[in-house]
């Protein structure tokens, strides 16, 4: 059998067979992309009526994509096809590669807005450009050379740039063949089956590292009622995450410094009935970065911390320090004021109580600026604790909490309710601005800046701290009422993180795909 009555035969008509079943010798990498070419050459003509027959598959997987893509971000998708979900995307910049000429001119007709170029994955080259987020959807099961395909986008990556991967589970693949000979999906046939193992160990070697792993979409058609019981709630329950159709992986640049240059740092301390830990606390903070700031916002205390603030601030001249008095209440109120009046590069935040030793916050600072994480946390659980700092209940709780918001986060936590805390301005400002996906739901701040930084596919990394017990004052804390109250917000933010309503109302997937 000749080459080209494979690419029209092979390819283009029988279901789910390779050149190796045929006895066909596997061709070098450019005989390989010809045969593609030729392929999706001759699906461009019927990609639209395919769209719209597995309507409720593509709407699905926009939905999907656009939670981890903010709109009018810069954005490449490899494999744009006919740019139905580059357009979902709603990017400021979109350019799509692919490798069909004859794909690349129908979604130029359909979207004027955005750029396509005809291009295989495997010889990508588009300059100079970087890009916020790169998509590879639906692609890794055609590409010649995946790795080779990874070490390409590291062409196009800036520091704080996002993989987005999906693809399809080994576990459908008689399902998708069976979709195929009763013509309920186009034949495609695909020769890497990857497992989530295969990819990350790709995206290791190319000098990636992963961010997020999930799995979704229990049913790919749209069903009334029982497609959205399975695929937004029982798609996410244990037992039923590995049935899902669509595995997904979001990475990042694994040796990328995220600062050209010494960054300065704005050290934000809520401090409400801390009278006694002011002073030592300003004595004991060290000098981090270009510069130090040192902001202290108080939160109405009965005993004299604003004024103690105020008379430290007054005569620690060799100090950069401010002091604010919040508006509202709680942590979190404070967290948001000091953040607004930081000028630095480098946001953090270290509680007033002295529990976490001021100079730890020079790990923090070297894991950020290494590019070690992009959220940095504090874990308490590491390392032995103060006999007084941590009672019983909380030491539950937090172990509880922390197994939750892991399952959420799609990444692993060890503490959640560590106050401090550490990332960029940069991050920080993308993390509020979308702040309304959630809710001001949060009074402690802790929680709100974990989801925010999950939204933005940010890497979470944690820094064992030494928990010490309190020398001066009590606990603002409340095991059972706050509690409780952790316990509501993770509810409301599971509907948010899990079992998002996005594909329901995302009217730029249900208009385009």
């Amino acid at each position: 059998m000749s080459r080209t009555s494979l690419s029209q035969e092979t390819l283009g008509h029988s279901k789910w067979a390779s050149w190796v079943r045929s006895g066909t010798p596997l061709p070098n990498v450019d005989g390989y992309l010809q045969e593609w070419e030729l392929f999706f050459d001759q699906y461009a003509s019927e990609v639209d009526r395919w769209h719209r027959q597995n309507a409720g598959y593509h709407k699905a997987i926009a939905s999907l994509a656009r939670f981890h893509i903010p709109t009018g971000s810069k954005v490449l998708e490899v494999g744009s096809g006919n740019g139905d979900l580059l357009d979902a995307l709603e990017p400021e910049r979109g350019l799509g590669i692919d490798i069909s000429g004859k794909m690349v001119r129908h979604a130029e007709r359909k979207y004027g807005h955005l750029q396509f170029r005809k291009m295989a994955a495997e010889h990508l080259d588009v300059g100079q450009e970087q890009f916020d987020f790169i998509v590879l959807s639906d692609l890794v099961g055609f590409l010649y050379d995946i790795r080779v395909v990874f070490e390409r986008l590291r062409k196009v990556c800036h520091p704080g740039t996002k993989i987005v991967i999906n693809w399809y589970s080994n576990l459908w693949h008689p399902i998708l063949v069976l979709a195929e000979r009763l013509g309920l999906k186009y034949p495609q046939p695909l020769l890497n089956w990857t497992t989530r193992e295969d990819i990350q160990n790709l995206l290791y070697l190319a000098g990636f590292e992963i961010v997020h792993q999930r799995s979704h979409i229990l049913l790919p058609k749209r069903v009334p009622l029982l497609a959205t019981l399975l695929n937004r709630y029982l798609a996410h329950v244990p037992g039923f995450r590995w049935m899902c159709l669509t595995n997904w992986i979001i990475a990042k640049p694994a040796d990328l410094k995220p600062f050209h240059s010494t960054p300065t740092v704005s050290v934000v301390c809520p401090c409400r009935n801390e009278e006694g830990n002011i002073e030592q606390l300003v004595n004991r903070l060290p000098s981090m970065g270009a510069h130090t700031e040192l902001i202290f916002v108080e939160g109405h205390s009965k005993d004299n911390t604003l004024a103690e603030c105020r008379r430290v601030a007054a005569t620690a001249t060799n100090k950069d320090i401010k002091v604010f008095v919040q508006p509202g209440r709680g942590k979190g109120d404070a967290v948001r004021l000091g953040f607004a009046k930081a000028r630095g590069e480098i946001l953090m935040i270290l509680d007033a109580d002295l529990s976490v030793d001021p100079e730890d916050l020079t790990q923090f600072y070297d894991a950020l600026v290494e590019g070690k994480g992009e959220f940095i946390n504090g874990s308490r659980l590491v390392y032995t604790k103060d006999p007084q700092a941590m009672r019983f209940l909380n030491l539950l709780g937090n172990k509880f909490f922390a197994f939750l918001l892991s399952h959420l986060l799609g990444q692993p936590i060890k503490d959640a309710l560590c106050g401090t805390k550490v990332l960029s301005r940069s991050d920080y400002n993308r993390i509020a601005q979308n702040r309304k996906y959630f809710g001001d739901f949060d009074p402690f701040g802790d929680f709100d800046l974990l989801f925010g930084a999950a939204k933005q596919s940010l890497k979470i990394v944690e820094v064992p701290i030494r928990y010490r017990q309190r020398t001066y004052g009590t606990t603002n804390i409340s095991r059972f009422s706050h509690g409780w109250l952790l316990l509501r917000m993770c509810g409301k933010a599971a509907q948010k993180l899990l079992f998002t309503s996005d594909m329901t109302r995302d009217k730029k997937a249900k208009g385009t795909c």
